[in-house]
């Protein structure tokens, strides 16, 4: 039997001057997505995309190769203004920042949206002797 391929079409992104920028930096890879207003992503970059490999995903300077990328797509789009979004422990989150900044959007506002546990799991029953 052949193998019947549908055809799809490329989803269409409205790009505006202002959007934001959401960057996830955990303690293996960081990942940065640079959307418009409505949430739709305009371009998006992580470490394990750039090349990085193993216990480099999680250095400074992959974050900001994979921030500088996502930002001159971005950029060359037509984004100008972004809101960050940061959210994770992970070590590369001032310099994603800087990078997008020295790519040439603009940084209006830098949010902290990292998950803090209230109060944790339940914990498990008594022993019993």
């Amino acid at each position: 039997m052949a193998k019947t391929t549908r055809v799809t079409k490329k989803r269409v992104v409205k790009v505006e001057a202002a959007g934001k920028a959401f960057v996830k930096a955990s303690f293996n890879n960081i990942i940065i997505s640079l959307t418009n207003n409505a949430g739709q992503v305009i371009s998006w970059a992580s470490a394990g995309k750039m090349g990085f490999r193993g216990s480099k995903k999680n250095t400074p300077y992959a974050a900001q190769m994979a921030a500088e990328d996502c930002s001159k797509t971005a950029y060359d789009l037509g984004l100008r203004k972004v809101k960050v979004y940061v959210k994770g422990p992970g070590a590369g989150r001032e310099s994603a920042i800087r990078a997008i900044h020295s790519a040439g959007v603009e940084v209006t506002e830098i949010n902290d949206v990292t998950p803090l546990p209230h109060n944790g799991c339940r914990p498990p029953k008594r022993r019993r002797v």
